[in-house]
């Protein structure tokens, strides 16, 4: 791993920091780990900056695979004046990365499923716990189905099917860098504090969340064999896929 604070210092850019910036070196090529807020104008513009510098062979994102096609769509509308109006930061990351080989390594898949079921099964959880990860992992499932959906619906129409609104929040792509950063770290402080032992180990929502994890860093595992990577995610999962590929790099270099 490329411990050396210069990589998001060579930016100079506030919004690009160690908090969201991960640099792990590999035999094909360095996997950038991004972490992002979902729709705030920092991450938007990190992505956007980052990915303006350096040209990827695989471009990550934390999306199921079934709702890349809504998010190419909104990404198409993406140009030199601004990002796409609807997706993101993902959109943004796609309309970014033009001849980058995008795929979505998030949940549902068979992996993450095969996966739960077995950890539920060893772990022998309550009826209770079990009945809620499956609950979640409905949810989960349906949402993917509704961005598919979506994006059909976008390519076979002149309308633009939209999967959520997006998030507004107390600073604008038009404030300046600075202010943008520092409302973005304030927003996670503030996020982290509340959630803060709410998702104990056992819970419904960590045996979920620890599969999810568990399955894009293997995901991001296997891409990095083709070169060069960049992987967009939110910023809550940036301490346990750097730490599961450091691990796993360290394992398969012994």
């Amino acid at each position: 791993m490329d411990d050396s604070p210069s990589a998001p210092a060579s930016f100079d850019d506030p919004r690009i920091t160690e908090q969201f910036y991960r640099q792990l070196e590999g035999p094909a090529g360095t996997l950038t780990l991004l972490g992002v807020v979902h729709d705030h104008p920092a991450s938007v513009a990190r992505v956007e900056c980052v990915l303006g510098a350096v040209d990827p062979d695989v471009l990550a994102l934390e999306l199921p695979p079934a709702a890349l096609p809504l998010y190419r769509t909104y990404a198409a509308d993406g140009d030199e004046s601004g990002p796409p109006r609807f997706g993101g930061e993902m959109s943004a990351a796609i309309s970014a990365a033009p001849d980058a080989d995008v795929v979505g390594i998030d949940a549902p898949n068979w992996s993450f499923v095969r996966r739960l079921v077995t950890r539920l099964v060893a772990d022998r959880v309550s009826p209770a716990t079990a009945r809620r990860v499956v609950s979640s992992l409905g949810g989960a499932t349906r949402e993917a189905l509704t961005c598919r959906v979506a994006a059909t619906l976008t390519h076979a129409t002149s309308m633009t099917v939209t999967r959520d609104d997006p998030i507004e929040y107390g600073c604008t792509p038009t404030d300046p860098p600075e202010r943008q950063a520092v409302h973005e770290r304030s927003h996670v402080a503030t996020v982290q504090a509340l959630l803060g032992g709410v998702e104990a180990d056992g819970t419904a929502l960590a045996y979920r969340d620890e599969t999810r994890e568990r399955c894009m860093a293997d995901r991001l595992e296997d891409v990095r064999t083709e070169g060069d990577v960049v992987a967009v995610v939110g910023v809550d999962h940036l301490e346990a896929l750097e730490a599961a590929l450091s691990t796993d790099a360290t394992t398969d270099s012994s």
